[in-house]
């Protein structure tokens, strides 16, 4: 019976006299409840779900709770509950307590939580992961009970406060993540964490970053470009980078040095307009990346069509890879909002590097920029085996960006086949959509040969035919 849902587990108990209270053993209680303000029966859906959560923490026996999840929006006139739920969970000595209490549509509705009620009578908390969304807590440096809390997820959370002198006695903690919380000014994660290895910053108005954290293996910034200070990064292996606003590549590259020795980079640039300047990147060893093995870009340029072909924003990435010279994979994702049209362009400088064996390359519309930056890979990755683009828009959420692939693909095919001549000693190769519409649309609109050239023995050249 403990391994059914809980609904089930109570109905279940029904069928016997001697599995009548069973179900108040379960180790794992979870519930969910409606989540928008929009829909119409919220209010009858959410008395629902507090009457249920009220009616099981009454019956169960608070004996070996391991997971205590409530997911659910609450209303400020409802808090009255929260203080029961958490007392329960304090009580039971839950290991795991996830709170989601978020409207996901209205933002006004918060609730406060105080930090201390999760401790048990001594002081002391058996949690080991702590989730908490929507509400509003007050942490300060006399909250000592959180000794072997290892994971704390804040989403959506106002904190007013000593949030460091917090922090401090969190010494057992490996994973922190704050997303989209306010109440701070400055975020300081102090040294006291020296068992930190994740970090995730996300959608926070803070000013700076500063951490001690010496085992901090992942790092994860998304936001405007603040000061990101990190005391002593041996052992950071891997770092995303998502900097908003004008020039966000050349930064993520330049403004967080504490990054320099990754292995694997996740970078995210949102071009508002274009800018008439590349930024070059330092080319001396204390500047570049000399242990990047693999990296992830993505670039979202906002243009309107007649200066998608004047965007440089991805002929950055020609510059910021020359600060990579280790570099084997890469991954490039772009995104033109309300752009058009195909043109052509010469090859641009740039380093040549000879380790780079992987390129992947979405959202090729043959825009000047993208052809420029294909161009220098092929004339400058000597040990290139394959170079893939990819039309298609990939990893966005919006609908309608692929609506064009008939006007463009027979620009992006045409272009492939004489790069791949112009080349012929790289790999080139133009991958279709693996549905059956885009593989009808190349074979009736291109109606031309199209060149893939992989690696093979001998660097053999095969011709693929699409009539």
């Amino acid at each position: 019976m403990s391994l059914l849902p809980l609904k089930m587990a109570v109905r279940t108990s029904i069928v016997s006299k001697n599995w009548r209270m069973l179900w108040t053993f379960r180790c794992n209680l979870s519930f969910k409840g409606p989540r928008y303000l929009c829909e119409n029966d919220t209010k009858i859906q959410q008395a629902k779900c507090i009457e249920t959560v009220n009616c099981v923490i009454h019956q169960h026996s608070q004996i070996g709770i391991n997971k205590f999840s409530i997911r659910c929006g609450l209303f400020e006139e409802d808090s009255v509950h929260l203080g029961r739920w958490i007392r329960f969970a304090a009580s039971s000595k839950a290991k795991i307590i996830h709170l989601d209490l978020r409207f996901k549509d209205v933002f006004e509705e918060v609730n406060h939580l105080h930090l201390e009620a999760l401790l048990d009578a001594q002081g002391s908390s058996f949690v080991r992961s702590l989730f908490l969304g929507g509400v509003v807590i007050k942490p300060h440096s006399a909250i000592c009970g959180f000794t072997i809390l290892r994971r704390l997820v804040l989403q959506s959370v106002t904190i007013s406060g000593d949030f460091t002198g917090f922090l401090a006695n969190c010494a057992a903690l490996e994973d922190l993540e704050m997303i989209e919380c306010s109440g701070l000014t400055n975020l300081i994660i102090p040294q006291q964490l020296d068992k930190l290895q994740h970090l995730l910053i996300d959608g926070m108005e803070v000013e700076m970053v500063e951490f001690y954290a010496a085992d901090l293996s992942h790092f994860e910034y998304k936001g405007q470009v603040v000061p990101i200070v990190h005391h002593g990064c041996s052992k950071l292996e891997k770092a995303t980078i998502m900097f908003s606003g004008k020039k966000g590549l050349a930064k993520a590259f330049t403004a967080v040095p504490s990054i320099l020795p990754v292995k694997i980079l996740n970078v995210q640039s949102v071009a508002l307009s274009k800018y008439s300047q590349l930024q070059k990147l330092p080319t001396r060893p204390d500047g570049m990346f000399m242990h990047l093995r693999h990296m992830t870009c993505r670039i979202i340029v906002h243009s309107r069509p007649q200066e998608a072909n004047y965007d440089i924003e991805v002929l950055q990435l020609a510059y910021c890879l020359d600060a990579a010279p280790q570099l084997e994979t890469l991954q490039l994702n772009m995104f033109y909002v309300s752009s058009s049209g195909v043109s052509s362009a010469e090859v641009v400088g740039m380093r040549r590097h000879d380790h780079l064996k992987t390129v992947f390359m979405s959202g090729f519309r043959c825009y000047k920029a993208q052809i420029k930056l294909a161009c220098c890979i092929l004339g400058n990755a000597s040990v290139l085996e394959k170079l893939t683009i990819e039309p298609r828009i990939t990893g966005t959420r919006y609908l309608g960006d692929n609506t064009d692939l008939h006007k463009i693909l027979p620009g992006v095919c045409e272009w492939a086949q004489l790069t791949s001549e112009r080349f012929g000693k790289q790999w080139m190769l133009l991958r279709p959509s693996k549905t059956k519409d885009l593989f009808s649309t190349i074979t009736s609109e291109c109606r031309h040969r199209l060149w893939i050239i992989r690696n093979r023995s001998l660097w053999n050249a095969i011709l693929l035919k699409f009539l």
